[in-house]
């Protein structure tokens, strides 16, 4: 039986025992996806019934939407445990956007250290890396012997969420480098440290927009980037984790975006029909204003409809072939900028680039079309057909690659250049080109 359906059926029979034996038996991602697509009630009663250690893993496996939802549930004694555990870097964001009688209500439950450490990084933006970095970590001295730094490890190591990269600076905290654990483990320990410390690192500053810098992360297979602040002083670092987090969430963000949607967060399935809704709806009326371009343009081409009424049968072929191009384009221009291989200053090498690819695409569609045309009209239809398609092509391919760059020039985020919206602009100025070339093969 899926281990979802036997929950299921726990819960629909408040077995207790049952559910418990369940918890026990299931890793804490499975339950913590569990606990996110459950009512409010259900999700709470999930939570309750897991010992300490375990709920302290769940909990961490949660998004910061089901964080607040369990948070809000729990009486004071369990609240203080868990924000307890939490590390500074999760539980910054978990108050990013928080109501103040809830982060009023966290912090207050924290030691002072802990206390300390939160209120560091809610200092830094909301996207910045400072946000996102982790304060405990192992510094060690350049002038250290290997000896001195495995000591170092031993006696902090415990209290830092990451020992793997081991940050090395001078008397005034300024990174010098960085030594991997590994390599520490494995030297001599009266060897000088500075032997085995990588002085080429690559670094952030806290003040950094966290998405390019967890990018960077990507691009270079760190597992943890060293983060300075303004005088290049160690004030963390960022971990692979968090970076991957960072990704899923921008990833998850551009594609509702670009499919003409607002981000919404929380489990799918738990998400309120409402909020759905609300998402969706501000893009659908942009849309359906854009769309009027399409009716408006068939009304000032309506004579030459009157003339040759077998264009009208093939406008569907040609808005949803452009519309196709031109979304096939958007999508790949919006994922280049993210990845940071385009910039906002290649639009023109890129229209280039594009109208040439939008070229072949409508070179090779245009002879499906042609023939087409051909059996169900005659052949001056058809070579407008054809001739259509591949300007449209070409047209759209410009069109849905070049918004995302001039978007993000004029400080727009690209992703808002929705594929919806590329395929609607694409359709009215589509039907502009095939009536226009229908006025010169047929002598309209």
């Amino acid at each position: 039986m899926p281990a979802a359906l036997e929950l299921h059926e726990l819960l629909d029979g408040n077995d207790v025992p049952g559910i418990q034996a369940w918890l026990a038996d299931n890793p804490p991602h499975v339950i913590a996806d569990e606990v996110a697509r459950a009512d409010d009630v259900r999700s709470v009663l999930l939570f309750r019934l897991l010992d300490k250690e375990s709920a302290h893993e769940v909990f961490e496996e949660l998004d910061r939407v089901d964080q607040h939802k369990i948070l809000d549930a729990l009486r004071d004694q369990t609240f203080r445990d868990i924000v307890e555990e939490m590390d500074p870097d999760d539980r910054a964001r978990l108050l990013g956007e928080a109501p103040a009688n809830f982060t009023a209500r966290v912090l207050a439950g924290l030691s002072p250290h802990e206390r300390f450490l939160t209120a560091q990084l809610l200092g830094y933006e909301q996207d910045s890396v400072g946000r996102y970095m982790t304060p405990e970590m192992v510094l060690l001295k350049e002038h250290s012997t290997v000896g001195e730094a495995l000591a170092r490890v031993r006696e902090a190591g415990a209290h830092a969420e990451t020992i793997y990269t081991l940050p090395v600076a001078d008397s005034s905290r300024r990174l010098t480098g960085i030594v991997s654990l590994r390599d520490l483990v494995l030297a001599e320990p009266g060897e000088p440290l500075a032997g085995l410390v990588d002085t080429e690192v690559v670094r952030a500053h806290a003040t950094d927009e966290v998405e390019a810098a967890a990018r960077l992360m990507q691009d270079t297979n760190l597992l943890d980037l060293p983060v300075v602040d303004s005088e290049d002083r160690v004030v963390g670092l960022l971990t692979i984790d968090d970076a991957l987090e960072v990704i899923e969430e921008a990833d998850t963000e551009d594609i509702a975006r670009q499919y003409g949607q607002s981000p919404v967060e929380g489990h799918y399935m738990s998400v309120r029909v409402v909020t759905l809704a609300r998402s969706r709806i501000v893009w659908l009326f942009l849309l359906i204003v854009a769309a009027t371009m399409t009716a408006k343009v068939l009304q000032v081409f309506e004579g030459e409809l009157e003339q040759a009424t077998q264009l009208a049968v093939f406008i569907p072929l040609l808005v949803g072939t452009g519309g196709n191009v031109g979304a096939q384009a958007a999508t790949g221009a919006v994922r280049a900028l993210a990845v940071g291989e385009l910039r906002p200053g290649d639009v023109l090498r890129l229209g280039w680039r594009e109208a040439r690819v939008g070229f072949l695409l409508g070179l090779g569609l245009a002879i499906v079309g042609s023939v087409l045309a051909t059996v169900m009209t005659d052949r001056e239809i058809a070579l407008t057909v054809a001739l259509s398609i591949i300007a449209i092509c070409a047209w759209a391919a410009v069109v849905g690659s070049a918004m995302p760059l001039l978007a993000k020039q004029v400080g727009i985020d690209p992703a808002v250049i929705s594929a919806p919206l590329v395929t609607t602009l694409v359709d009215a100025t589509g039907l502009v080109i095939y009536f226009l070339i229908a006025r010169v093969v047929l002598g309209l």
